[in-house]
């Protein structure tokens, strides 16, 4: 199946209260995250987290999906034109 490489940015309103359900929706995508960095700003209440990802773009729909349906959380994906193929893959 093809994959797809890009990134994913995670804008939280209020993290105190929504950060266990945003960690929890990543780790059940753990399996197309290549890398993951975290920008707390507790004096404005924000936290922000960028995803470099790698997945299928159902996969990917299911990540962004889950996370953009918790109330303040924004979402944006921005993602490779190119669909990625192992060596093993090719016939």
């Amino acid at each position: 199946m093809n994959r797809r490489l890009g990134v994913v940015g995670i804008v939280i309103d209020d993290p105190r209260h929504v950060s266990d359900k945003v960690n929890a929706v990543i780790s059940d995508h753990g399996h197309i995250v290549l890398g993951r960095m975290g920008i707390p700003r507790p004096e404005y209440q924000v936290g922000v987290v960028s995803l470099i990802i790698e997945g299928t773009t159902d996969e990917i729909g299911s990540l962004t999906g889950r996370l953009g349906n918790i109330p303040g959380v924004t979402v944006k994906s921005a993602l490779t034109s190119k669909t990625l193929r192992k060596e093993d893959d090719h016939d």
